[in-house]
Formats: structure tokens, C-alpha cells, sequence
């Protein structure tokens, strides 16, 4: 994606109105949750409001294609040697030589790279965000990260959760904004599956990355087994890959599940997966604000999940089952309950996927950007091209 933009145009009163130079930075291009919300918002801004210039840390990664030449700057392995400090000091004047008038960063190690490039640089506007809850960082990351944090104008986080971690340790309610994942328009288009359907045959599915533990693969597998002792029939799909699948492919075999789970590896037709599955599961020890559950509410699809962070601003009886962390047999027992209830079933499905709609659109959060974007541009008295 280019930089964009349009030539400066008399406004009111004589005052110029141009578009607001905004610098929005990734770490990465993979298909993580905060490369996709990255995505979606540089895509869906209008260039007659922001002239838009794109950073990262690493050009890796799928989301990259329609981005073109995305300037990166890397930290040489560590956060604090001199590499990074160099790398800090040449954002410093990427950012002077375009103007730019609100610089956002979308992660940790970004947060810690442009913040502190922004503020040398002078930006008017400086944004981090807090896309978890803080606990899968080491206690001096999450520090360093709220250090930061008090040099922004604004903290950007995702879920309730997020922002109350930070809130108990120090910063202040004000500067903290939360806005939630946004969902594109083709979450919601019904799509054939991609996994045709068998009479008789249900599937409990979860989508997650094979790359940590605290997805807690191994836990899902436990629960299928319970499920599977009591209705036989049932299949299991895991969507996902990294360097863990083949221990987890592992397990499997050894609950005797061999041929009950499906490992679908990393897929690009998530919605098409989804609309193979009758219930979605989520049993990660960590969440700020899954996009997985809203995907899966967004294909009509009931949720059973743990309550750990954030999972409660998303999941209820309403809409599928939240259960106690760690209670695996009570989880088995939600999903089965959900399973052997098609009208009920279909309920929850329904409601999910009207609370998506209403409360995580793309067009929606976007909003909630731009008002936030407007908000702290006309703090600092500067004109924005938006009103």
C-alpha cells in the first residue's frame, strides 16, 4: 500500500484543510490478531482524511501483499542495545520528514520502538496499544511497556481487561480508550463449507495458533476425550500450525483420538472453516480480546469458552457458555449440553452473531478511531480535515 493523500484545499475561514499525516506501525506482516486489526484500519481510511504511511519492525509475514514497500525498522535482537537506539533515532526522522501528526503503535515491541521515536520526534499525537492482558509479558517488559505508556496522549486497548490491568498499575483512566477488534463485511457472508456436511456427523472446532502453550491445545484434546466417550460420533477440527503441532498431533493419538481430530493446519478460508463447525471452543489460559470468538460469532456459530480476560466482555449464556478456567468436565459439559440442543443451538448462534454485528462492525470501530484520532488532534489545537 502506498502512501496516500490529496493536495492541501482552502477550508473554513481561511484556514488550510489537508489531510491529517498519520503513521500507523506493526511489528509484523503475520496473521497474528494485531496484524489484523492493523490491516484493517490502514485499508478502510479514507485518504481524503489521513494521509497514511505505513512501519514495521519486520516485513514478514502474509499481510504484507497490497502494502508495497513498507519501511522497516529493526531492533538487532534486543530492545535496549545500541542497534535499537539507532533504529529509534532513524524513525525519529522518518516521522520529522513527513509531517507526521499522529504516529500509532499496534504492539509491545512497537510500542516500545515509536513512542519514544515520536515524542523525539515532536509528534503531536502519540497512540500505543494494549492488545492483551499483560501477563503472558515478563514483569520487566510490562513495566518497560507502561513506562512508555505515560509519554502517550492515548492508550488504544481492545478489552475492559486490558485497561484495567494498566489502570492498577498506575496510568491514568483518562488516557486509557477502549475499543474493540473490528470485524470485516465478509465475516458475516454466509459461505458454503469448506468441510462438506454428513448427516448425523456435529463438529466442535477451535481456531489457534500451534506456536504457545498457552493456547492450551492440550486441554482441548482432554475435553474432546470426555466429549467423545459420550457422543462417538462427534468430530474435532483444529485449525492452526507452528511448531508445537506435531506434539499436539501427538496427544491426540495417544487420548485415542487419532481419528476424530482433524488438523487443518494454517488455512486463509477461516469463514468457510467455521461454517463447517456446530459449536466453536476457545481454550486459551490468556485472552484480551479474541478475534477467534468474534470470527466464530460472526458465522453464526455458538462460543464455549474459558473466563479469562476478556472472554466475558464477548461470551455468555446468551450467546454460548463461559466457563470457570480450568474446569475441564464443566466445559465438556457446556459444549455437550449446546451439541444435543439444535433449536437451542441455533439461539445462541443467532444472538452471537447479532452481538457481533452491532458491536464490532468494521465501520463501527473504525468510527471509534476517528473520534479518537479527532478528539486528541483538537487537544493539542490542531486542525483535523474530518469534521
Amino acid at each position: 500500500m502506498a502512501e496516500t493523500g490529496t493536495e492541501a484545499r482552502p477550508g473554513r475561514n481561511g484556514v488550510t484543510d489537508r489531510p491529517v499525516s498519520l503513521f500507523l506501525m506493526t511489528n509484523t506482516f503475520e496473521t497474528g490478531g494485531s496484524e489484523r486489526q492493523f490491516v484493517l484500519l490502514a485499508r478502510n481510511l479514507s485518504p481524503e482524511r489521513f494521509q497514511l504511511h505505513a512501519g514495521c519492525i519486520r516485513r514478514d509475514g502474509p499481510f504484507a501483499e497490497g502494502f508495497g514497500d513498507v519501511p522497516e525498522f529493526r531492533l538487532g535482537g534486543s530492545l535496549y542495545g545500541w542497534r535499537s537506539l539507532i533504529t529509534r533515532w532513524r524513525l525519529s526522522r522518518h516521522l520529522r520528514s513527513r509531517r507526521v501528526e499522529i504516529a500509532h503503535a499496534f504492539d509491545f515491541y512497537t510500542n516500545l520502538t515509536l513512542v519514544p521515536a515520536a515524542r523525539l520526534a515532536r509528534v503531536p499525537v502519540v497512540i500505543g496499544s494494549h492488545r492483551q492482558l499483560g501477563d503472558l509479558l515478563t514483569p520487566a517488559q510490562f513495566r518497560a511497556q507502561v513506562a512508555v505508556f505515560r509519554w502517550c496522549d492515548a492508550v488504544v486497548c481492545n478489552s475492559l481487561a486490558g485497561a484495567n490491568r494498566l489502570a492498577a498499575a498506575g496510568l491514568s483512566r483518562g488516557k486509557l480508550f477502549v475499543i474493540g477488534n473490528a470485524l470485516p463485511v465478509e465475516a458475516f457472508i454466509a459461505v458454503p463449507p469448506a468441510l462438506p456436511r454428513r448427516p448425523g456427523v456435529l463438529r466442535v472446532g477451535m481456531v489457534a495458533r500451534m506456536n504457545a502453550r498457552y493456547k492450551n491445545h492440550s486441554g482441548f484434546l482432554r475435553i474432546a476425550s470426555r466429549i467423545h466417550q459420550r457422543l462417538p460420533s462427534v468430530e474435532f477440527l483444529l485449525v492452526g500450525d507452528g511448531p508445537l503441532r506435531q506434539e499436539i498431533e501427538q496427544e491426540a493419538q495417544t487420548l485415542g483420538l487419532g481419528t476424530r481430530v482433524s488438523f487443518l493446519g494454517d488455512r486463509r478460508d477461516i469463514p468457510a472453516v467455521l461454517a463447517s463447525m456446530d459449536v466453536a471452543v476457545l481454550t486459551s489460559d490468556s485472552e484480551g480480546l479474541s478475534n477467534v470468538i468474534l470470527e466464530a460469532m460472526a458465522a453464526s456459530l455458538p462460543v464455549v469458552a474459558y473466563d479469562v480476560g476478556g472472554n466475558a466482555e464477548l461470551v455468555s449464556q446468551q450467546r454460548g457458555a463461559l466457563v470457570a478456567a480450568g474446569d475441564e468436565a464443566g466445559f465438556a459439559d457446556a459444549v455437550q449440553r449446546i451439541l444435543l440442543e439444535p433449536s437451542l443451538r441455533q439461539q445462541l448462534g443467532r444472538d452471537a452473531r447479532r452481538f457481533a454485528e452491532e458491536n464490532f462492525g468494521l465501520e463501527r470501530v473504525r468510527n471509534r478511531y476517528l473520534e479518537l484520532y479527532e478528539t486528541l488532534l483538537r487537544k493539542k489545537g490542531l486542525r483535523t480535515s474530518t469534521a
